[in-house]
């Protein structure tokens, strides 16, 4: 009778392993690792948590821009890994955790940690998730930092012609920078990205079509004084409106396309020196991001993806 029912047992639990195997689908291979549809609703889970937005996607456009963010974190960290083969520092790991419990208004970590439980999110991965963005950005730095070209007289001269200015303005702007495959049109794509906006926000087309680090964060910059930008920009965004969306600018890596969140004017009270040492600092993030975006693009291009 024991023989039996142990019999009975085994079997259960090979026809339940067989069942639970069959809702596992592998969905990509990046290299050597898969990504499975479970890894995916993981991931979606976990964008939706730093994204709030996403929520007011339908089910497959966050899928679709999950598998997307997997499928760059694994190029992204095989390289991590590759370079950096000591990658545990407590400061770092400080600083992002300080960063993520600000982001996700919470105290503390224990504040942090309840809601990773609330939300069925794991607590170390997120942090690892955050972390290796980290180390992407040092990567990029350490291996670009050294051809990062200034053309400091043009730079003076600008600074000096925009101080000049009787009414100078800061400007809180968000950006999408999109690209366009070989067969698309820019018109289309962009008139598919405005459609997107209008019936959901800019935050959240961001999070779909954006190509840019600030995609994280719904495309959101943040505060920039007109001394930091450049004379296209600064005449561009004198036309616009709060909350319009600029026409696309070519960049380097694709097009630009920004909005404007608010709009307030700038403190007389400003000092060359200052000023100066914040634009040489703006123009170093900004070539450093398109080293960034060009360097992942190569790492893409030569990693072998099959899609099942």
């Amino acid at each position: 009778m024991k023989n039996i029912k142990l019999i009975l047992i085994l079997i259960f639990l090979f026809f339940s392993h067989l069942n639970l195997s069959a809702k596992i689908n592998i969905k990509y291979k990046i290299g050597d690792e898969i990504i499975t549809n479970i890894d995916i609703l993981n991931e979606k889970k976990y964008l939706v948590f730093l994204r709030p937005n996403l929520k007011s996607l339908s089910n497959t456009e966050v899928i679709e821009i999950a598998e997307k963010s997997l499928i760059k974190e694994i190029i992204k960290k095989k390289e991590i890994d590759r370079i950096f083969k000591e990658n545990n520092n407590p400061n770092i790991d400080k600083e992002i955790k300080k960063k993520l419990f600000d982001f996700k208004n919470t105290k503390n970590e224990n504040e942090f940690i309840k809601l990773t439980k609330k939300n069925k999110i794991d607590y170390n991965k997120i942090i690892e998730k955050v972390k290796y963005e980290s180390l992407w950005n040092e990567l990029i730095f350490q291996k670009y930092n050294s051809l990062i070209r200034i053309d400091e007289k043009r730079l003076k001269e600008d600074l000096v012609e925009k101080i000049s200015n009787n009414q100078k303005f800061e400007y809180n702007l968000s950006e999408i920078l999109f690209e366009i495959e070989d067969k698309q049109n820019l018109k289309k794509k962009y008139n598919e990205i405005i459609e997107f906006i209008e019936k959901n926000n800019f935050k959240t087309a961001a999070s779909k079509y954006s190509i840019s680090n600030s995609s994280n964060k719904g495309g959101k910059i943040g505060w920039v004084k007109e001394t930091l930008l450049s004379k296209e920009l600064t005449l561009l965004l004198e036309k616009m409106k709060k909350n319009q969306v600029s026409e696309p600018l070519k960049f380097p890596n694709g097009y630009l396309i920004l909005t404007i969140n608010e709009k307030k004017e700038m403190k007389q009270n400003i000092t060359f020196e200052k000023e100066y040492e914040e634009l040489i600092m703006f123009e170093k993030n900004k070539q450093l991001n398109q080293f960034s975006l060009l360097f992942y693009k190569k790492l893409k291009q030569n990693t072998q993806i099959y899609e099942y």
